[in-house]
């Protein structure tokens, strides 16, 4: 990455590129503002309404005899309560800190690990330690990494997968392609979701994926930073979390080490 002068702002003169699905990345985009970033949206994921809302709903009411529900994310919240505003569960959990946040907004207290907000992390949860005849909710998307529910079953749990949104490739048009070519460098690339990497990855001309791959990469999880790699991005650092505070945190500690 190209040395750049010391700013004022940490993220002064770099452009950051808001891989959050359209609609779900202004908040995003004013944090990174104001550290004194440039903003290109470059989406790796949309978002759509699930293919069967009626079924959702049903299975969102059914989940207050479970229990407890496990929200993978933010969107999965809003979505869910978008489907069923009064939705109650006799516990919540969430991947990470964000989700808890989601799930306060709705008054439900959320259960989040504090060690590592991923999968793994979730499962450590002592909650989770002896869940022989118990049953879930898990809440999200089809797709994605499969790890949880595959682990409460085999400890002796029922997971019931409710689906409150669903996950397609984003529509990247000439617009985007021509903003993320006229970026000013150095590029900051934020990452909290291997499918939007791997949608990059497929729809990105070869030319910008090859300009893109010699950028900062910042992801969110030692999973993500090592699947960067191997897609062939070459300067990848890990954040704290998905947080967008952690992920722009370790953005301008990363720039502030190429600025030396």
């Amino acid at each position: 990455m190209a040395n750049v002068d010391s700013p004022s702002a940490p993220l002064a003169g770099a452009t950051v590129l808001v891989t959050r699905p359209a609609g779900h990345g202004a908040a995003f985009a004013r944090r990174a503002r104001a550290l004194g970033a440039a903003i290109v949206a470059l989406p790796g994921l949309s978002l759509r309404p699930p293919a069967d809302a009626d079924a959702a709903r049903a299975a969102l009411r059914a989940a207050a005899a479970f229990d407890g529900a496990i929200f993978v994310s933010p969107v999965a919240v809003a979505r869910a309560f978008a489907l069923l505003p009064a939705l109650h569960v006799p516990a919540a959990f969430g991947v990470g800190a964000g989700t808890v946040r989601a799930l306060a907004r709705h008054g439900l207290r959320g259960h989040a690990p504090r060690e590592r907000a991923d999968s793994e992390g979730l499962l450590a949860l002592p909650d989770f330690a002896d869940v022989r005849g118990h049953r879930y909710a898990l809440v999200g998307a089809p797709g994605g990494r499969d790890l949880i529910a595959p682990t409460l079953r085999a400890r002796g749990a029922e997971v019931v997968p409710i689906h409150v949104y669903e996950r397609a490739p984003p529509r990247l048009t000439r617009r985007h392609f021509d903003a993320l070519a006229q970026a000013a460098a150095p590029l900051l690339l934020p990452l909290s979701s291997a499918e939007a990497l791997g949608h990059l990855v497929a729809l990105l001309p070869p030319p910008l994926l090859e300009r893109l791959r010699t950028q900062l990469v910042v992801a969110s999880s030692a999973r993500l930073a090592e699947l960067a790699r191997t897609h062939g991005f070459t300067d990848v650092t890990e954040a704290a979390s998905a947080l967008s505070a952690d992920l722009l945190a370790a953005a301008a500690r990363a720039l502030a080490r190429h600025r030396l």
